[in-house]
């Protein structure tokens, strides 16, 4: 049962290390602040949601895997609200997306 435990683990995260490696591409090789939202937001959620599932199977159901949930909801919820705020920013700042016309944007 232990080594089952172990597998799945590892699976969760090689998924969430795989989901990080890949946003943090997206935010080298992608054009402007409003595509980079996107690949920050996909770390945040999907990365950090398998490595806290990853955890929480090898912890059992215990007051840790309590903690690791509340951990999951609080980034579950701001990890919106930080993408949101970055793109008001930039759109305050009028930074305009790569390929847009200023009179469609404004």
């Amino acid at each position: 049962m232990e080594f089952m435990k172990d597998i799945i683990t590892g699976i969760f995260f090689f998924i969430g290390s795989m989901s990080i490696i890949i946003g943090a591409c997206g935010l080298i090789k992608l054009p402007d602040v409003f595509s980079r939202i996107h690949a920050a937001g996909m770390i945040d959620t999907g990365g950090t949601a398998f490595f806290l599932l990853g955890m929480i199977v090898q912890s059992g159901w215990s007051l840790i895997t309590v903690k690791l949930i509340l951990i999951g909801v609080f980034i579950f919820f701001t990890s919106p609200v930080t993408s949101h705020v970055t793109a008001n920013l930039a759109r305050q700042k009028k930074i305009i997306p790569i390929g847009k016309k200023i009179g469609k944007l404004l």
